[in-house]
């Protein structure tokens, strides 16, 4: 096929993709903004539900997106978050000819011989590509990674529509400026079909947690692996939901890991994993006991400028110390702009909704009396409300992902039921902290797995 041919192949898919995802959120978008003509509040469980089937019809990038952004705390109505919430991110499986053809794509015509065994019905599907076990000619069992034909027309098609829905939910309720945070999550879903990027985030993450056993990071074999597919050691462990009733001590364990795993990177070197999704760790046993976990998806990773991460701890700090201008001074490194005292009272609920758990030298729960789907809600719904009062505030793009994955983190805590020191954990990772460190420590962790930092 010419260079010619595949651009338009690539136009058409992605002109057919348009029509399918405009069609369905146009309709639901001018049900919604009928109601609203109407005099009537178009945010009702009756055209979340609209909008949910919409998107839950088209599979593939729309449903990552949607799911995305019903973890962000208060970018949708909660009736809509919900309802976004209960879609499955399960892509149907490409069928064994499928399979063979994209491996042929992607290894060449005798792809099969650089496997001593491959298993042509996938171990898991999800939106943008499924995973296959394998085995090597040396005899090491692998994931094969494989990303479904035509994504990125997908991914185009369905980020256009996204503003959609955010401009939609502006004019109904323009008290959150969410035009950076659509930005920020284009820019996220565009870099998780690269994995060649995704390989060299495997590199990093050995980098970072070469220390820390309590979190296994797979090996990549580069051999097999291209711009999509990606091949490396498979990693044997158990879902995080299968040890809930596991005693204390095991569950403590996994909590802990599970800690480690996100601060560290972030508190040492400015990168967090920002999709905190169950699916996305595995619990490894030692001795027949829970050990620790296994990171195994490394597309969303969000590395940030060492000034970000010196906004965190000072934001700590300044709750912890009751220093104001601190607090004030971490928000304004953060991008937060025309910070009135009211605004950063109102910013300072969910603040110390965040920080409480690190704040208090006690074993304690992440939370008391919510369930890990409630988690954040509340505290969100307080600040919208406050905000009606004295914002409006657009949220600094860097800011979306840290949210949203700390919600995710914490809703981790709650199914496990865990009782840790959270203040004690958080001092350990931020113990001799300081941005000039986590500046020398990051440039030095990127070069090594050769990256550099992404906007």
């Amino acid at each position: 096929m010419s260079e010619r041919d595949s651009e338009a192949n690539r136009f058409s898919a992605r002109a057919a993709r348009y029509a399918r995802v405009g069609a369905n959120v146009g309709g639901v978008a001018a049900r919604i903004a009928g109601t609203r003509l109407f005099g009537m509040d178009g945010r009702n469980a009756s055209n979340a539900e609209a909008l949910a089937k919409a998107l839950g019809g088209l599979k593939g990038p729309i449903m990552k997106v949607a799911q995305l952004v019903a973890t962000i705390p208060d970018v949708v109505p909660p009736e809509y978050a919900a309802e976004l919430q209960k879609l499955q991110s399960q892509a149907p499986p490409m069928g064994a000819a499928f399979v063979k053809r994209r491996m042929m794509a992607e290894l060449g015509a005798n792809w099969r011989e650089r496997f001593a065994e491959f298993d042509l019905k996938p171990a898991a599907a999800a939106s943008l590509g499924q995973v296959h076990r394998a085995t090597s000619r040396e005899g090491a069992t692998l994931a094969c990674k494989l990303q479904y034909p035509d994504m990125e027309s997908a991914v185009e098609a369905d980020l256009s529509q996204l503003e959609i829905l955010f401009a939609l939910h502006r004019r109904m309720d323009p008290i959150i400026d969410t035009t950076e945070i659509a930005k920020e999550i284009g820019a996220r879903v565009r870099e998780e079909l690269d994995y060649q990027r995704e390989a060299k985030h495997i590199a990093l993450y050995q980098e970072m947690l070469g220390e820390t056993p309590e979190v296994r990071v797979p090996s990549l074999e580069a051999s097999l692996s291209t711009k999509r597919l990606l091949t490396m050691r498979w990693l044997e462990g158990d879902g995080i939901l299968t040890h809930k009733q596991d005693p204390q001590g095991a569950r403590d364990r996994i909590s802990t890991a599970m800690f480690k795993a996100w601060w560290r990177p972030f508190s040492h070197h400015g990168v967090i994993h920002g999709d905190p999704h169950l699916g996305n760790y595995t619990v490894f046993s030692e001795g027949g006991e829970a050990a620790g976990i296994n990171l195994l998806d490394y597309g969303c990773i969000r590395i940030f400028p060492p000034s970000f991460v010196g906004g965190v701890v000072d934001l700590y700090r300044g709750l912890r110390e009751g220093d104001d201008a601190r607090v004030v001074h971490a928000y304004e490194t953060w991008g937060f702009k025309g910070l009135t005292k009211d605004l950063v009272d109102t910013l300072n609920i969910w603040a110390r909704f965040i920080y409480e758990p690190l704040l208090e030298d006690r074993v304690r729960r992440i939370a008391e009396g919510v369930s890990p789907a409630e988690y954040g809600r509340k505290q969100a719904f307080q600040v919208h409300q406050a905000l009606k009062q004295k914002g409006p505030v657009t949220v600094p793009r860097e800011f979306v992902f840290m949210d949203r994955a700390a919600i995710g983190l914490g809703g981790v805590f709650l199914h496990l039921d865990a009782e840790l020191n959270f203040h004690r954990l958080f001092e350990a990772e931020i113990e001799g902290f300081s941005v000039e460190k986590v500046s020398a420590d990051q440039a030095s962790a990127l070069a090594r797995a050769g990256l550099v930092a992404s906007g």
